[in-house]
């Protein structure tokens, strides 16, 4: 792959022609998977397709060897859990397996064999899986499943309190949008939202409502307003902390993909030579 070609594109602003050009074979796609979903009343809609953006764009800042096509963010995903508050956007799991895949195969017959679904919705993480699962067998591709919030939190970021329960619109997403659309934060609205999931796991040995084990739960069951953690204790300097370590993080999970090789084409579950 020649340097003209180690660099990111955006795969819509690309024309035919010009993709065609690139050596594919090695390049690697990534498909930003979020959502359109109520973050209590603090927070706008498209919160955590506005996150997926920006760390992209951070990542995206990094110098690579790798030829990476960003894919348009999908901006509606699987939020039934939010369905209740008007405003929430949702797809049936059935209907977002269906089209994540339908992409993946597109990036397929476009010649490329990696891709990378990044997630920033934690409703979505079990379609992720299967969608990844399914490219493997269907097209033979190399899929990458990441979540920001399986990249981990720098040091001071959360106490052990706000990271096991602050699940929704709490500090890390507040902070986070203080930074990257300060102007759509209602400060008035910002609070303490506590989760009743601290209260039902109190005195349990193994049952979690989300950790280990999990419990089936609708937004309103952990908080009436839909969201959970402490977003009064949210800052722009935090925000800024955040998107920086999840975009070096993303990075060089890049970098690491483009160091593997795809698997091998398989037939009716077997290795091909």
């Amino acid at each position: 792959m020649g340097t003209a070609d180690m660099a990111w594109r955006h795969w819509d602003r690309l024309t035919t022609a010009e993709l065609r050009a690139l050596d594919v074979g090695r390049a690697i796609a990534i498909l930003p998977v979020a959502a359109t979903e109520q973050h209590g009343p603090h927070l706008p809609l498209a919160t955590d397709a506005l996150i997926a953006d920006a760390i992209v764009d951070a990542a995206g800042t990094h110098p690579t060897e790798a030829c990476v096509l960003r894919l348009p963010t999908e901006r509606i995903g699987v939020s039934v859990e939010h369905i209740s508050f008007p405003g929430t956007l949702a797809l049936e799991p059935e209907m977002a397996i269906d089209v994540w895949t339908a992409i993946g195969m597109s990036v397929h017959r476009a010649g490329v064999r990696k891709l990378i679904l990044f997630n920033t919705h934690g409703g979505q993480q079990a379609i992720v899986d299967i969608v990844a699962q399914r490219l493997r067998r269907a097209a033979g591709m190399l899929v990458v499943r990441a979540s920001s919030f399986g990249l981990g939190l720098p040091g001071g970021a959360a106490d052990a309190g706000e990271e096991r329960y602050g699940l929704h619109g709490g500090r890390i997403e507040t902070s986070m949008m203080l930074h990257i659309a300060p102007d759509v934060v209602r400060r008035d609205k910002v609070a303490d939202f506590a989760s009743n999931a601290a209260g039902w796991e109190a005195g349990f040995s193994v049952l979690e409502v989300e950790g280990a084990t999990g419990i089936g739960w609708l937004a309103e069951d952990l908080n009436a307003l839909g969201v959970t953690g402490d977003a009064a204790g949210a800052s722009d300097a935090l925000g800024a902390r955040l998107v920086d370590h999840f975009g070096r993080r993303l990075a060089a999970l890049i970098a690491d993909v483009d160091k593997l090789q795809p698997p091998r084409a398989t037939s009716n579950g077997r290795t091909q030579g």
